[in-house]
């Protein structure tokens, strides 16, 4: 037997995970490390730390597959994508802590380029908004204010450029398109760095990595991985972009939602770039090798939800009204409906399609008989109404019916499934492999390798578990969205207004 490795680098922790020819897993590890907060809207993380934690795991990893004589073909690597490393390329030594994607230290800097008016630039090139949350702002930071000089001895790039270099021992700096396309400087259309963003954000190119495909050997490991020499590296996408390809989404209009703490719908748009959509971020799923050479890239819409699990978190931590989050599928399924409350999580503001800063958490419709399990209703349901919102932008804007939708995540629940495939309409699927994250970045690697011989090869390993038709009556469904939206409404903007207006 054979496997292909998946080092699945994320926020909190890392994760190793070995799939067969199946795409079943047959061994994992994982590990946490550090967050620090230096400043308040400030998120770091040790990129040595990081790399530590990846030796471990494979290291783990590398004992479990040699008692059960398994030989490793390639390596897949997926990564919590806009986190930006730099260190110096001859001793592979950090210059500054990693700048994560939380982070909001560029938040001034990128409302001043808005102001002196490099939206319209940005959106046209990059497909994204500005935001501290992607990349390019955060390596402005570094070189302007983190006390690193931007020049040959620099190497700089997003967390699968990190690992790549420390699999090989600094032999490749590399990234793949979907990494790259969430750094405010890469040129979606095509498929290259954008010389007049890199200058607009004051980032040489040099420092940046060279981009790849998202499936194709890259570099193959040296004698200080833990896996051993000689390893193909075959295999490099940004999480989200890694799910929807281990969701096996490969036609235009599938979609996948990923609920964890926040939740992230992406839809593939084909291979011709479309246009920007307001509310919405334009991404590249990913890129093959070309038959005529080149890259063939793929493209997504992506709407980011700030809030989902994370709501149900703020039920067991700040109200108190459950112990364990696993507790509220019973409390909510107690009743059959919110009986008319809605809750709008913008905890932090709202995520697509409103992308308003300033709205902030609004419960409505609450009477004398609203109970802990109305409220805990509410929060699923605002998971579900949040899902829609983002969906119907996508499908009006790129003239695409949603046939059904590809759920994971830890709280993609029976309950929230069956509330979603009726806000939806369509039937909504969770995979019988919850890591489609990891299994993405196994697919693109194993793909290049010939393990697995083609997207189809890949479409018949992906397998249902369980299957959600939307069953309650479409009338109450509509009226109740509409209710969400005048919901909605009340909670935008309140930020902005001081307690005397």
């Amino acid at each position: 037997m054979t496997v292909v490795v998946a080092i699945d680098a994320g926020t909190t922790g890392v994760r190793t995970i070995a799939f067969n020819h199946a795409g079943l897993p047959v061994a994992s590890a994982y590990r946490e490390f550090n967050q620090f907060f230096p400043q308040p809207g400030w998120v770091e993380h040790d990129a040595d730390e990081i790399w530590a934690s990846i030796q471990g795991v494979l290291s783990e990893l590398r004992a479990t597959l040699a008692a059960a004589e398994e030989t490793i073909v390639a390596i897949g690597i997926t990564d919590q994508r806009e986190t930006i490393v730099a260190w110096d390329r001859a001793t592979g030594t950090p210059l500054h802590r990693a700048i994560v994607w939380q982070d909001r230290r560029t938040a001034d800097f990128c409302a001043q380029l808005e102001s002196d008016g490099a939206l319209d630039q940005v959106r046209s090139t990059t497909g994204l908004v500005l935001d501290p949350y992607f990349s390019g702002s955060k390596a402005n930071w570094l070189f302007t204010n983190g006390g690193i000089t931007p020049d040959d001895s620099v190497a700089i790039g997003t967390i699968d450029s990190w690992l790549v270099w420390k699999l090989t021992d600094g032999a490749a700096h590399v990234t793949d398109a979907t990494n790259a396309s969430r750094t405010m400087l890469f040129d979606i259309r095509t498929g290259e760095w954008s010389q007049d963003l890199c200058d607009l954000l004051a980032v040489p190119q040099g420092v940046l990595p060279r981009v790849v495909p998202s499936s194709g050997r890259v570099a193959t490991t040296a004698s200080t991985c833990a896996l051993g020499a000689g390893i193909p590296i075959s295999g490099i996408a940004g999480d989200q972009q890694a799910s929807l390809f281990g969701q096996a989404c490969f036609e235009p209009g599938m979609a996948k939602n990923t609920y964890g703490t926040g939740s992230f719908v992406l839809m593939n748009m084909g291979t011709q770039c479309p246009a920007p959509v307001e509310g919405l971020l334009t991404t590249i799923a990913w890129s093959l090798p070309a038959s005529t050479g080149g890259l063939q890239l793929t493209y997504a819409y992506e709407g980011a939800i700030f809030v989902t699990g994370s709501g149900v978190q703020w039920l067991r931590d700040g109200l108190h009204l459950i112990e364990n989050s696993s507790e509220v599928t019973a409390l909510a399924s107690s009743v059959e409906s919110s009986d008319g409350v809605i809750v709008v999580p913008a905890f932090t503001g709202l995520g697509s399609p409103w992308w308003d800063p300033y709205a902030r958490g609004t419960i409505l419709g609450i009477t004398r008989g609203t109970t802990a399990a109305h409220l805990s209703r509410a929060m699923l349901d605002s998971i579900a109404l949040q899902t829609r919102d983002v969906v119907d932008a996508m499908t009006t804007a790129g003239g695409l019916e949603l046939q059904s939708l590809r759920a994971d995540g830890g709280a993609a629940t029976d309950l929230v499934l069956q509330l979603q495939a009726d806000q939806l309409g369509v039937p909504v699927h969770r995979p019988t492999v919850p890591e489609t994250t990891a299994l993405g970045a196994a697919y693109l690697a194993g793909l290049a390798e010939g393990f697995w011989g083609s997207l189809d090869d890949i479409t018949e390993n992906w397998a249902v578990d369980v299957t959600v038709e939307p069953v309650a009556d479409r009338s109450l469904v509509d009226a109740n969205h509409a209710q969400w939206l005048r919901a909605i409404e009340r909670s935008r903007g309140w930020a902005k207004e001081s307690p005397g207006d």
